[in-house]
């Protein structure tokens, strides 16, 4: 027994072996075939695909192996092949037929090919794995009417099976946008669990839509199916998600309120939507979300996170739109008190907290008070070293603001001492460097610049190699510091908000010294001022010159981010903005704005497609709409 057992063993070991040799010959084999056939050097992958094809009886190698001979063109070869595995079969597979018909319409020989076609729809068995194996194997060979009437019989004949979403996509290769979206509905209509794959699939081919032919089908045949069948909500949350696609909000928002009062669950979403409207600075829009949550009452469970929300859109939209109103400040600060009195002074509110005493300061020059919220900040029980660093900073810039160079050093040197293992310490490190360099302390902010070059933060990393190039650039190159001093005035008299004083200072420099090495940033800081004064043509003008004529300085991604930001954001020329963004792409991808440009071009590449863009077999792959073969 135990000689048997050696035995065995022996057997077994020298069996899986020579199993790992096999398969590992397959695989290296199966590796340089694919190269060959994806080099389209057919003649080098056809032996090797028929080989592997034999041994492993994989339907993909044979289709590789019938492409290659259609692209050498031994079409006789091919059929020969095709009608040697038909006879092997006893029931043969429906695919056969199929890869025939291609094979015969290569040719030019079209009603043998569509026979050969229909014969495969006939010999596929009647279960929906068959059914859904067949298309799938027209939409390889870009049969798409075929895999449609594929579809249709399977939805004939299998009760209950209507292959809604395989027909869906059908119609999509075939351009029957009508009929696409009768079928994703009907989809809708059975299993509004289905939603997130419509979704999914309506947004891969509307970037696709050239001509917006898709959208309008989409809005007309949507709306129908809500008037005609209000009691399916799913209609409802997809021409919700269709509006946000499309940046418009307020039909979102109505759309949304609308179906609220129906089911009472739509909160989560309102909240969702508000927060979208406020990221793509539509601050009326946002305030309208949040509004309707709060006539819910104050028992509604998003009541105070409506409400905060709504105060910190007010915020943003005083400091961006009406920054020079000194009314509609003070009526916001009035938003601000009432606000805190109502949620209190916790960790939950230091944004409010920050943004309060900014408002104060720098727009109501009120710093006393301003440094009083703080304070009260700095009271609240248990609050973490970067909550506290985070009022601490702010109190900083605020005494910067009040021309207290000394005091805001000594708290910043606080901050960074709480906060040397999180970003925040960098980002201090930064603001006392700028403070340094505001006051022309320019050796020491350089050397504190260069450290900060190695920040784990990619923005202070960028701010700071920045303004260490400016300095170095500019204090070494004349004999006098006058003209950096003058422009680390300027930047001074920003950060304080005294726009005017700062942009004749950046006059007086260019008129002094019209070929100083700062032109660019000059042109840079007069964007920036222009911009606070919502002069954005301006802004814009500046910034194209950087564009233009300055491509080769440092500042270049940050003005062509900048304008591409003006002109999504202010200019209402978002597919001009678009442009811009892929600019980036494609001449700054080593910028710090990589990413952002990255999410807003293909945000707006679904409303303005690029105009290079067609519909075709490999940009549907690519979009992740079918799920066929790259290389076929």
């Amino acid at each position: 027994m135990k000689y048997f057992l050696f035995i065995t063993i022996i057997i077994l070991s020298f069996s899986n072996v020579s199993g790992q040799r096999k398969r590992t010959e397959i695989q290296t084999k199966s590796s340089l075939a694919i190269r060959y056939y994806n080099a389209k050097d057919y003649e080098k992958a056809i032996p090797l695909l028929q080989e592997i094809y034999k041994i492993t009886k994989s339907g993909t190698y044979f289709k590789y192996y019938l492409n290659c001979l259609v692209q050498t063109k031994q079409f006789a070869r091919a059929e020969n092949e095709i009608q040697k595995e038909i006879k092997k079969q006893r029931t043969p597979k429906p695919e056969l037929y199929i890869h025939w018909g291609y094979i015969l319409k290569v040719q030019g020989r079209t009603d043998e090919a569509y026979a050969k076609y229909r014969e495969a729809i006939d010999k596929t068995q009647n279960s929906k794995g068959q059914y859904l194996v067949t298309a799938s194997n027209f939409l390889n060979w870009t049969e798409y009417e075929y895999a449609r009437q594929t579809y249709l019989k399977g939805r004939e004949n299998l009760a209950g099976e209507q292959f809604s979403y395989e027909l869906a996509r059908t119609y999509l290769y075939l351009r029957d946008f009508d009929n696409m979206m009768e079928e994703y509905l009907n989809l809708l209509r059975t299993d509004v669990k289905q939603l997130s794959r419509v979704q999914s699939t309506l947004s891969s081919a509307m970037r696709l839509d050239i001509d917006n032919e898709l959208r309008d089908k989409f809005r007309r045949q949507t709306l129908k199916r809500i008037q005609a069948e209000p009691q399916v909500i799913g209609y409802n949350r997809l021409l919700i998600w269709f509006f946000l696609q499309e940046k418009k909000f307020s039909s979102a928002l109505r759309q949304s309120v609308a179906l609220d009062r129906r089911t009472g669950e739509e909160s989560p979403q309102i909240v969702q939507l508000g927060n979208m409207a406020l990221k793509n600075k539509k601050y009326d829009d946002a305030k309208k979300a949040f509004d309707y949550l709060m006539e819910k009452g104050e028992t509604s469970p998003y009541y105070r996170q409506a409400f905060s929300l709504k105060i910190h859109t007010s915020y943003l939209q005083y400091i961006t739109e009406f920054s020079d109103d000194t009314e509609k400040g003070e009526k916001l600060a009035v938003e601000f008190k009432q606000g805190l009195e109502f949620l209190g002074f916790s960790p939950v509110t230091l944004n409010m907290i920050q943004e309060y005493a900014h408002l104060l300061a720098f727009y109501l020059n009120e710093t006393d008070e301003a440094i009083e919220i703080i304070n009260r900040g700095l009271k609240i029980p248990r609050l973490k070293s970067l909550e506290l660093g985070r009022l601490k900073a702010e109190m900083a810039d605020i005494y910067v603001y009040a021309n207290d160079p000394w005091e805001a050093t000594l708290i910043s040197s606080q901050v960074i001492l709480l906060n040397k293992k999180n970003t925040l310490g960098d980002e201090v490190k930064l603001k006392k460097a700028k403070l340094g360099y505001y006051l022309g302390n320019f050796s020491w902010a350089k050397a504190q610049l260069d450290v900060l070059k190695a920040s784990t933060s990619k923005l202070t990393a960028n701010d700071a190699m920045e303004l260490s190039l400016l300095i170095g650039n500019n204090l070494n190159l004349d004999t006098t510091a006058i003209p950096l001093q003058m422009f680390a005035r300027a930047d001074l008299l920003f950060f304080q908000n005294h726009d005017s004083l700062a942009l004749a200072t950046l006059d007086s420099i260019s008129e002094l010294y019209p070929y100083h090495t700062l032109i660019d940033n000059i042109l840079f800081r007069k964007a920036k001022i222009e911009i606070s004064q919502k002069n954005y043509t301006k802004a814009a003008e500046y910034l194209e010159q950087i564009v233009t004529d300055f491509s080769y300085e440092l500042l270049a991604d940050d003005a062509l981010f900048m304008l591409a930001e003006l002109y999504n954001y202010n200019l209402g020329e978002q597919e001009k903005a678009k442009d811009l963004y892929k600019d980036m792409l494609t001449q700054h991808p080593g910028s710090v704005f990589i990413d952002e440009s990255r999410e807003k071009y293909r945000e707006l590449r679904k409303i303005y497609p690029d105009k290079e863009l067609e519909i075709n077999k490999e940009d549907l792959f690519m979009e992740g709409i079918i799920e066929i073969d790259e290389s076929n």
